[in-house]
């Protein structure tokens, strides 16, 4: 193997990390507020509302992050709405993001006994008191393993902003590749950089679970 031409392009697989790591953080934060907004606005259940987010959480879990990026980047241009790349994938891979999370983040008030909602409610608490007080801190405990499964994916899924041409890690691999004619030396630096995102994720999830556990939610 010749890592040679990786390492003489190593800027350039160094600003499309950045890059990726730039997409990928903003999905995930705003696509946290999102699903946490939804989730909330579910639990209220008022009738029209919630049958519109429901129907957003089954539209966008139920069809390919890969069509969404087309919809968004070829579909909306012809309606008049002009998307750069950037927008296209930061506002597709968000809209993605935020139906998982709300529904990670429903299992996990549904996991919460209604007895001490209840019991909540009979105290007095306002619905604000009883979502923080009550519902978060143990829906917090049974969401956090998924939720950090629905981030890491994410992660990997902005690999699939190359097919509109935006430069991120994958479609960098993909020009050295041509370029350079040295898949297995390309892929494997790849591979390893996205693994250097993901894993210290995952390695604080198992923390925070740990932290969790032995002090209670």
């Amino acid at each position: 193997m010749n890592f040679a031409p990786v390492w003489a392009s190593r800027w350039l697989l160094l600003d499309s990390f950045l890059t990726t790591l730039f997409l990928s953080a903003i999905a995930i934060v705003v696509g946290t507020f999102v699903g946490t907004l939804v989730s909330v606005l579910r639990a209220l259940n008022i009738g029209v509302l919630n049958v519109v987010l429901r129907i957003y959480v089954e539209v966008f879990r139920g069809t390919p992050l890969l069509m969404q990026l087309f919809f968004v980047y070829f579909g909306l241009p012809m309606l008049g709405i002009e998307v750069d790349k950037f927008w296209a994938a930061f506002s597709a891979i968000s809209l993605y993001t935020g139906a998982y999370v709300a529904e990670v983040l429903r299992a996990g008030v549904e996991a919460v006994p209604k007895g001490q909602v209840e019991a909540a409610t009979a105290l007095g608490l306002s619905f604000g008191q009883r979502l923080w007080y009550v519902v978060r801190p143990q829906a917090l405990r049974v969401a956090l393993p998924p939720l950090v499964g629905v981030y890491v994916a994410i992660i990997k899924d902005t690999s699939l902003a190359t097919v509109i041409g935006y430069n991120e890690l994958m479609r960098r691999a993909m020009e050295l590749v041509l370029q350079y004619g040295r898949p297995l030396e390309v892929l494997l630096t790849v591979g390893c950089l996205y693994f250097i995102i993901c894993f210290p994720i995952s390695k604080f999830s198992e923390w925070i679970e740990r932290r969790l556990a032995r002090n209670g939610a």
